[in-house]
């Protein structure tokens, strides 16, 4: 307890601690005594407003409605001689006040006709509670000084966004669920779309996905130099710009390996079909320029929005999804790449556990925003050294398998002409691209053959006469 001296210098988030708590004592008694007369009915109702044992302020209310919850969970009566026996077994009827304390929450108790009223004061206490105790941490973390100031937000952001998520948790009905799924179906019937999801503006992908389905995390991995962050980018202009008949989207790309300068130039030289590397060396002619300009007019109007900060934290990139989400409506989110990474909760833990949990965090994000996720994977070496075939395989997602479990979608990219072993008997086309899609949970798998040059790091339909679906 602080003295009266440190009142007027201390932290007002450590001032407030020396307060009592809100809560309503008279709200938790009538809770408990309406339990007591109608058990199954008010348990039930305390379930679906998310009351448990924690939302109680008091102790001995803690201990009777926990009795309660699991007398309920047992299918056993609730009522006063259950509930004392229970609390009796257990060693708690004395530190509750007796049976005459639970006499007196059922004599205080007129009807339960009034009982949502008191369910809610609880929960919007507790609740309370809970904020004043997020804001505590947060305060304290803070004053350590032990995290950069944009960590910290992102900690703060995400505390408060889950007891926001909790709050808006409510569960809808099977009919409700039938309802909307049939609205969607009977749009895709007017609609005539063919696609349910966002474009990749490559046919034979969408063909397969049906589009880039909200709420999805879709890994593309690949070994160094195969071309993942160019396809990536190639599908982020095309979502960005409109292809295939969908207007353009806004794109979210976390750049955490190459920066944003070096990222549009790469953009710019793509859609100008202009070598970089001429580019850098000056050596561009008066038509290459000519393109080049008429590229960057195009690119300017896309609505992409580029965060290349090195080594984010797995909850500092979600924050800041949030909040581009927030301020901008983006629809789509490229991540380049997962292993550059970092969630320093579970550093200690190894980099197995590690790349788990921003792959968990990674899909939460996916269906948080309700937006889908592409992000790119390295694969480890195992098919340039096992023996037989040198084609990846799921099983080479470097660092984890927790990231197949995470995906709903997971594409190995491969170029054959890469491949200098003679394990590797496919078309040495150096413009060939195989797409593996090794898994999609929600429909077929199969390999999409695409188109790759080099010069421009470009992607496009393998089909003959079709082109790759940028917009001009």
């Amino acid at each position: 307890m602080a003295g009266a001296g440190d009142t007027g210098t201390g932290p007002r988030a450590f001032r407030a601690a020396e307060r009592v708590p809100p809560h309503s004592e008279e709200a938790e008694r009538a809770v408990l005594g309406c339990a007591l007369l109608d058990g199954p009915r008010i348990l039930d109702l305390c379930i679906e407003r998310q009351i448990a044992a924690d939302s109680f302020y008091l102790q001995s209310h803690q201990s009777i409605f926990g009795a309660m919850l699991t007398l309920h969970a047992e299918r056993k009566p609730v009522d006063f001689v259950t509930v004392v026996e229970r609390l009796r077994t257990i060693h708690a009827l004395e530190s509750v006040g007796g049976e005459e304390e639970l006499a007196r929450l059922v004599g205080g108790t007129l009807t339960t006709a009034h009982a949502e009223y008191y369910i809610q004061s609880v929960y919007q206490h507790h609740l309370l509670r809970r904020i004043i105790d997020a804001a505590r941490v947060v305060t304290e973390d803070c004053y350590k000084g032990e995290l950069e100031a944009e960590a910290l937000l992102g900690t703060a952001e995400e505390a408060f966004y889950s007891l926001s998520e909790r709050r808006r948790g409510v569960e809808r009905t099977w009919g409700q669920l039938i309802t909307e799924e049939m609205q969607e179906v009977e749009t895709l019937i007017t609609e005539k779309k063919g696609l349910t999801g966002i474009s990749t503006g490559f046919v034979d992908i969408d063909r397969m996905l049906l589009g880039m389905q909200r709420s999805d995390l879709i890994v593309l991995a690949a070994r160094p130099s195969m071309g993942k962050t160019s396809l990536a980018l190639n599908i982020a202009e095309h979502v960005a710009l409109g292809t295939r008949g969908q207007t353009g989207r806004p794109v979210a790309v976390f750049s955490l390996e190459m920066a944003a300068e070096s990222l549009v130039r790469r953009m710019i030289c793509c859609r100008a079909e202009v070598s970089a590397q001429s580019l850098s060396s000056g050596l561009v002619g008066q038509a290459e320029h000519r393109q080049l300009i008429t590229a960057a007019d195009a690119l300017r109007q896309a609505p992409i929005y580029v965060d290349d900060t090195a080594g984010l934290e797995a909850m500092d990139l979600r924050a800041r999804a949030r909040r581009l989400k927030r301020k901008y409506a983006v629809e789509f989110i490229v991540v380049d790449y997962l292993q550059l990474m970092n969630f320093s909760k579970y550093a200690g833990e190894g980099r197995q556990r590690e790349t788990a949990a921003i792959s968990q965090a990674l899909k939460s994000m996916a269906k948080e925003l309700k937006v889908p996720v592409l992000v790119l994977s390295q694969l480890s070496r195992a098919p340039e050294t096992r023996g037989g075939s040198s084609i990846p395989k799921l099983s080479d997602l470097r660092d984890s398998g927790a990231i197949e479990q995470d995906a709903d979608v997971v594409m190995l990219l491969r170029r054959p002409s890469m491949y200098k072993d003679e394990k590797n008997t496919e078309d040495k086309d150096p413009r060939l691209a195989i797409l593996d899609i090794a898994k999609h949970r929600n429909g077929p798998t199969g390999e999409v053959k695409l188109d790759f040059d080099g010069r421009f790091t470009r992607f496009s339909n393998r089909q003959e006469g079709v082109d790759s679906g940028v917009p001009e």
